[in-house]
Parts: C-alpha cells; sequence; structure tokens
C-alpha cells in the first residue's frame, strides 16, 4: 500500500474531530522545543508496529520536521505490515505552523537534527580541506569520508551520521 501524504489543514480537522492519532517521529530534543498538540513521540530510530500507539478505528499520521523522515518511517512499517493504513503530513511541522495551526513551543531553542547533521559535516569538511592543505594530504580523507556518509545517507535513507548525533547528550533529556 502506498504511502498516502496529507496537509496540514486536512490533519488539523482530523485531529479536531478525533479521526487520527499523530506520531512525531523526530528526536526528542526537538520535540521538546516544539511540537503539534496532542503528539506522540516516537523517534525514527525505534519506529516499530509495535510501538506505535493504539489507534483504533482512527488514521494514523506520521510526521517530522520536513516530511522526509516521516516518509523513511512509514516506509519502514509498511514493509512490517504492508496493511497499515499510513498517512504523511506533507511539509512536517514546518508546513504545519506556516499554516498557522496551534504549536507548543518550549523557547529552549535546540538545533534540529537535520541542521545538526549540516553542522557537523560542513566542519569535517572544512577541517579536512585546511589540514590536507596546511599540514598533510592525509586530511583530505577526513573529508572524503564525510563526503562518503552523505552518498551514504542519500541512497541508503540511514544517515549513520544523524543517529550518532541523535544519542548525543544534548540530544536527550
Amino acid at each position: 500500500m502506498p504511502i498516502k501524504s496529507i496537509d496540514a489543514a486536512t490533519l488539523k480537522k482530523w485531529l479536531d474531530n478525533n479521526e487520527a492519532v499523530l506520531v512525531d517521529v523526530r528526536e526528542l530534543a526537538e520535540f521538546n522545543t516544539e511540537s503539534i498538540p496532542g503528539a506522540t513521540l516516537l523517534p525514527l530510530a525505534a519506529v516499530e508496529k509495535c510501538l506505535l500507539p493504539a489507534s483504533g478505528n482512527k488514521k494514523l499520521v506520521l510526521h517530522c520536521r520536513l516530511g522526509k523522515r516521516s516518509a523513511t518511517a512509514c516506509e519502514k512499517l509498511l514493509i512490517e505490515d504492508n496493511a497499515l493504513d499510513l498517512y504523511n503530513l506533507d511539509g512536517g511541522i514546518v508546513a504545519w505552523m506556516q499554516a498557522g495551526m496551534p504549536v507548543k513551543v518550549s523557547g529552549k531553542g535546540a538545533l534540529p537534527l537535520d541542521r545538526q547533521v549540516q553542522v557537523i559535516i560542513g566542519i569535517g569538511v572544512l577541517l579536512g580541506a585546511v589540514l590536507g592543505y596546511s599540514v598533510s594530504s592525509g586530511f583530505y580523507m577526513l573529508s572524503a569520508f564525510f563526503g562518503a556518509a552523505l552518498i551514504h545517507a542519500g541512497l541508503t535513507g540511514n544517515g549513520i551520521i544523524a543517529n550518532m548525533i541523535a544519542k548525543m547528550p544534548w540530544n536527550k533529556n
């Protein structure tokens, strides 16, 4: 069964009418910073059918920041059980906020996981280039490592660096 996408307005209507269960597949720090009221946290790395909240006859909607991780979560769940009736919030919580929908905000201001990954990879590539030029050409391998990690993440949907960053202390309670 293919993944169905819905927009923020449709999700709002479903939630208001108690027709949907919403699952947030972002990391804890992101969820604690801002979340859609009523969403249940189930980080992407932990997504399994047995851990989904009970939905009864309600629609099951997954979301993340932009809709990419939640699409991956839907794919993962459909591999486990292709009879699941899943919906992915198109554009994630960003689209939800742009549509003027309510969000619980803590004011803590943690960087979203995808931006943390961008910063770490940027530092690694820059450091490899600078050290490769000024110290030893062997340091260019650092830049190559980060490039290979990006290619792997793009081809497989499994971000090794993102998984490591998600386990860092600042991304925990």
